[in-house]
């Protein structure tokens, strides 16, 4: 039953492959015609050579017999040897422009899953993000559909001559000798009995190799991300162990893999050439005895040949398309990945929101069987500042990620200016919103790119201005190049808190009628964070803001402080309101001064 599952499951990833294919039509029939004129050359070469060589010898015999020198003219062998050669070169023609279509097709092929993977991993939901790591992803745009590639521009190439080379080239071995043929083909039998074999098992091992390759790739992205961590900790010894182990995993699925792609070529060239001297010795005999001529017999030792090497190259390259069959099967579990709920068909425009954010009985959580948050009710009227504060997991962070839509709410809705945000494009809602999170991210370009992220047309005077209200100009100033300064390999060169403020200046160029900071100076020293501070003052006046802080002072002046324990709000008011309860926010408040 499993082996049938998985036989469909092969036969519907080809399918699906080749359904990918339709936008190169014309490019394919191409490489069809031709294949077919190249496999019909060469079927025909052996059969006009096995008359010219018979010619040949013929007038050889004769000239001898004659006691005349042998001499070629136009006339005798000339045109015949002549139509040979310009036969050879067409076949040669042929076979350069399907190989040269076909690595067209294939590379096409490869842009247009890339393009389609690029497009579905901006259609995931976060929680496939959350559940995967980013190396393992990345195997999968990389070393998958390279897999893929490779293995159709010239894999799937040379089956497809194969069959048709063995198909014809054995019809005209039956029709020289029945009993020749039959011999070759005992021989050949037992290559494909062995090769069937060899390719179930490889089928597993390929599978087993990309996995493999997924893990080690998500290991070394994540240790090289925290490699710092790593030095400070001591754990270069621990790491490299877990590297060392993961790429040991690797290379046994490998050495697996590739022994039984490899092993199989070499069993099956032995047993051709014990099928060629078996041949050779009944073919001398029927010489001898005048049933086969010497071109007959050279012919039918070029159909041998013919045969057997695509044979030995069929059962190499079945083994190589197992291994595509994986990468390709693997791709598509990526594409068929579920999606983030569609957007509304007329979704609600809000262009301008004036900040009145509701959440009204909302209750979600990451797995839809244990909620986090359970009938969670608030309002933010606009220009009001909104505080979240609680121990860590508590579900700051998560709540914020529900406003911005990165996840949906199991029940309830959450409004802006009374328009669900469900009903909204996620793009609509979020152009609402400015958003600085504690984890800073640069991108490769000059440090003016990055602050303009916000705002791609945005001036540089909009740029500068916007650098100056994050406190942040005068020392971009004294760099390099200034704003012209590339950043790169994460902005290394920069301190945490260098990286913040420039993140925090990409808020204040966009000027969104919403802001939220998820602990936006946690990487700060204290004299900038009262510079930030000031400016941030300004920036929130007649905005809604959502702080999310641990430093209890810095959202004394809130208008709601939201007390979050376990993913639930236990404990809402202004601060002088929560102290007066003496409540679990009165207890963290004072924890933090005593």
């Amino acid at each position: 039953m499993n082996q049938m599952v998985k036989t469909q499951n092969s036969r519907s990833t080809v399918a699906r492959l080749f359904s990918q294919l339709k936008g190169q039509r014309i490019r394919l029939t191409v490489v069809a015609v031709s294949i077919i004129i190249y496999i019909g050359l060469s079927i025909y070469n052996p059969m006009y050579s096995a008359l010219v060589i018979d010619h040949l010898w013929q007038s050889i015999q004769a000239a001898w017999n004659d006691g005349i020198p042998f001499s070629i003219t136009w006339t005798n062998m000339g045109q015949e040897l002549t139509q040979l050669s310009i036969q050879y070169f067409f076949t040669w023609i042929f076979y350069y422009l399907q190989s040269y279509l076909m690595a067209n097709v294939a590379e096409n092929l490869n842009l247009e899953l890339r393009n389609q993977i690029a497009q579905k991993l901006n259609r995931l939901p976060l929680r496939f993000f959350d559940q995967n790591k980013a190396g393992e992803i990345l195997s999968r745009v990389t070393s998958d559909l390279d897999k893929i590639a490779e293995v159709l521009q010239t894999g799937l190439l040379k089956l497809v001559v194969a069959i048709g080379t063995i198909i014809g080239s054995l019809i005209v071995m039956f029709y020289y000798s029945v009993s020749l043929t039959c011999i070759f083909l005992i021989f050949m039998l037992i290559s494909m009995v062995i090769t069937q074999i060899v390719a179930k098992k490889n089928l597993r091992c390929a599978a087993e190799r990309q996995e493999t390759i997924g893990e080690l790739t998500g290991i070394v992205e994540e240790y090289y991300n925290g490699r710092n961590v790593i030095k400070a900790y001591n754990h270069e010894d621990e790491s490299l162990k877990q590297v060392a182990a993961a790429a040991e995993k690797n290379r046994m699925a490998n050495q697996k893999a590739d022994f039984l792609t490899n092993c199989v070529n070499p069993l099956i060239r032995l047993l051709t050439r014990l099928a060629n001297v078996v041949i050779a010795i009944i073919a001398g005999k029927a010489m001898l005895d005048g049933t086969m001529t010497v071109g007959v017999v050279q012919a039918f030792f070029q159909y041998v040949n013919q045969t057997a090497e695509p044979l030995t190259e069929a059962s190499f390259m079945i083994n190589s398309l197992q291994s595509a069959l994986a990468s390709a099967n693997r791709t598509f579990e990526l594409l068929d990945h579920e999606e983030e709920i569609p957007e509304p068909l007329n979704p609600a425009v809000l262009e301008h929101a004036k900040g009145n954010i509701a959440f009204e009985h909302v209750s979600f959580g990451y797995n839809p069987d244990h909620l986090l948050m359970k009938d969670i009710s608030f309002e933010a009227k606009p220009g009001q500042k909104i505080a979240v504060v609680g121990s860590t997991g508590a579900g700051k962070t998560t709540l914020v990620n529900l406003l911005m839509r990165f996840y949906e709410v199991n029940s309830g809705k959450i409004t802006v200016d009374g328009v669900n945000a469900a009903e909204m494009t996620r793009s609509g809602l979020r152009k609402n919103f400015g958003m600085v999170l504690q984890d800073t991210w640069l991108f490769s370009g000059t440090v003016a790119e990055n602050i303009a992220y916000s705002k791609p047309d945005a001036t540089r005077e909009e740029i500068v201005a916007a650098a100056k209200a994050a406190k942040v100009d005068y020392f971009i100033r004294t760099m390099p190049q200034g704003y012209d300064t590339m950043l790169d390999n994460e902005a290394a060169n920069l301190s945490a808190g260098q990286r913040q403020l420039i993140t925090i200046a990409r808020v204040f160029l966009c000027n969104p009628p919403i802001i939220i900071l998820d602990e936006a100076t946690s990487s700060v020293d204290t004299r900038t964070e009262v510079e930030i501070g000031k400016a941030m003052k300004e920036l929130m006046s007649g905005r809604t803001s959502f702080v999310i802080a641990h430093r209890l002072s810095t959202i004394r002046d809130a208008d709601t402080i939201l007390f979050m324990e376990h993913g639930n709000i236990i404990e809402q008011g202004n601060h002088k309101e929560l102290l007066k309860k003496k409540g679990a926010y009165a207890a963290l408040y004072y924890s933090q001064f005593e």
